[in-house]
């Protein structure tokens, strides 16, 4: 028996007792963990920065997004869990509720550019009743079992939230092969094999995959709210954010301010990988990485890009850093504005009007986040209502949508399924409807031919509509 398939054994023989734990029980421990993490705050900030090397900032607001996202759900999901009534086949005889059964055991994978905090997409799944099979990636461990461990201080059961390691070609079929389900953050073209396995099993996946996120800056924008916005949007731990904008279409009529001003303010970031708050920008999480986005922008330079600043290597740093970016004078067919970089690097480009803006955006087969920044909220809200993203932020690039209590997910090739939000946990669930028909049945009743009593229940039905009953 190899280590996965052990940690599936484990899990299943916990998983019955754990499910038939009231909700309110079940979101004990997870109380208790948001309280702890809380207590051990400065400590988990240490590990994240010194496995990922970014930013002390931008650490605490992975630190944040664990915290808020266990806190709703320790809160919340007792009552999302609760059994549902629904209205009935024959009004007052039929009784029909539904409730939210746990699938069994979860295959959680998750990555490395924010692993603490994607390593709580465990707590909803839990919660729900399931137990879970837990690969965290190879690169960043620490981050992720650290918040296992925290877990196992607040008293959950170790044998619900089983760690496998190793590296995907190595554990991922068996992953795969003995859950029944599957959540898994990372790469589209990890996703597309993946997803490809669970239809063969016939199971559900939950996928949240790469993007190429646009931002677009209407001609009435606020430029001294949008500039530090859109730094953060696109720099937030060093680019390495599936969420993090890498597309910016910009009004001609603003275009060569804002272009300064960005400009300007992405020169003024300071780069370093200290454990306190004096760096903007931390480090890429590998050398290999760094070489891939070093790549990318030398390619779109050689076709034609503009580096308006950035677009080297930092070896003076160390070996991870790479300077912020931002590239001008791209094609819109250009490697660099289809790909997604995954680091500290931006493309900028002018639009005539909102209509080409939202044209250029949706030029992708991705369709994760976006963002639209103006004064007048009515045209903004025009502009999100065109774009093909399962989450667009309005003055804003990211946190408004992914900080609420709503669900958070892809369109087109940026995945299936939502995190956060009721969606969040109920994704790790299975409806199941409890009908209970009393009295009267579906027979025809006696003395009346199968003709007459259709007529019979066509007229019932349409007394109910009038009575907006049905």
């Amino acid at each position: 028996m190899n280590d996965t398939t052990a940690a599936f054994a484990a899990a299943r023989a916990a998983q019955p007792g754990w499910a038939a734990l009231e909700p309110a029980t079940r979101a004990i421990p997870f109380l208790r963990l948001r309280d702890l993490l809380l207590d051990r705050r400065s400590e988990i900030l240490d590990v994240i920065q010194t496995e990922t090397g970014k930013a002390r900032l931008h650490a605490s607001e992975e630190f944040l997004d664990a915290v808020s996202s266990i806190g709703y759900y320790a809160r919340s999901g007792p009552r999302l869990l609760r059994p549902q009534r629904r209205p009935g086949a024959l009004p007052g005889l039929t009784r029909t509720r539904e409730y939210a059964r746990p699938r069994g055991v979860v295959a959680m994978i998750t990555p490395w550019n924010y692993p603490f905090a994607l390593a709580a997409d465990v707590v909803p799944a839990l919660l729900a009743g399931n137990a879970v099979v837990h690969k965290p990636d190879s690169k960043t461990t620490r981050s992720s079992l650290l918040l296992r461990d925290l877990a196992l201080q607040s008293g959950v059961d170790p044998r619900l939230w089983q760690p496998v390691l190793g590296e995907p070609a190595d554990v991922g079929d068996d992953l795969i092969d003995g859950a029944d389900y599957v959540s898994f953050t990372g790469s589209t073209a990890a996703g597309v094999r993946i997803a490809e396995r669970c239809a063969q099993r016939v199971i559900g996946c939950n996928l949240e995959l790469g993007g190429k996120n646009p931002m677009i800056v209407l001609g009435d924008a606020d430029l001294d709210r949008t500039v530090p916005a859109a730094l953060r949007a696109c720099f937030s731990n060093a680019g390495q954010l599936c969420i993090g904008v890498e597309r910016i279409y910009v009004d001609r009529t603003i275009h060569d301010d804002f272009l300064r001003r960005f400009v300007t303010a992405t020169r003024m970031l300071r780069l370093g990988n200290g454990l306190d708050y004096t760096s903007d920008l931390g480090a890429l999480i590998s050398t290999e990485h760094l070489e891939r986005v070093s790549g990318l922008v030398g390619r779109a330079i050689s076709a034609g890009a503009r580096p308006e600043t950035g677009g080297r290597p930092r070896p003076d740093l160390g070996p991870r850093f790479y300077e912020p970016t931002v590239l001008t004078a791209t094609a819109p067919d250009a490697e660099i504005n289809r790909s997604e970089v995954f680091g500290p690097v931006v493309t900028v480009t002018a639009v005539d009007n909102d209509a080409e803006a939202v044209r250029l955006a949706n030029d992708s087969p991705y369709g994760l986040n976006a963002a639209v920044f103006g004064r007048d909220r009515r045209r903004a809200r025009a502009v999100a209502e065109q774009l093909e993203t399962g989450m667009v932020n309005i003055n804003e690039g990211y946190a408004a949508g992914y900080g609420s209590a709503a669900p958070v997910g892809g369109r087109k090739r940026s995945g299936t399924g939502r995190r956060h939000g009721a969606a969040g946990l109920l994704t790790y669930t299975q409806s199941q409807i409890v009908a209970d028909q009393r009295l009267v049945g579906f027979d025809p009743v006696a003395g009346l031919s199968g003709e007459q009593y259709s007529r019979l229940l066509a007229r019932s039905l349409r007394a109910m509509h009038r009575l907006h009953i049905r």
